[in-house]
């Protein structure tokens, strides 16, 4: 299933690192760098709480195609 995400691009935008987001969303560090480099799919409620944090939108950040 190819979730592609511009996670990193957000944090970035947030100016905050990796630790600090998970902490922000209640996950580990490594938690985000799995999402960043799309080895790992968030549940719906960690995407919406991320997109939360980064005041945009779930579909802003994660993008679904279809293979």
């Amino acid at each position: 299933m190819p979730l592609y995400n511009r996670l990193k691009e957000h944090r970035a935008r947030l100016g905050v690192n990796q630790a600090e987001l998970g902490k922000l969303a209640g996950v580990s560090r490594q938690t985000i760098s799995l999402i960043e480099r799309g080895d790992y799919s968030p549940s719906v409620s960690l995407a919406l709480k991320l997109a939360t944090i980064c005041g945009t939108t779930v579909e802003d950040i994660f993008t679904y195609e279809d293979e």
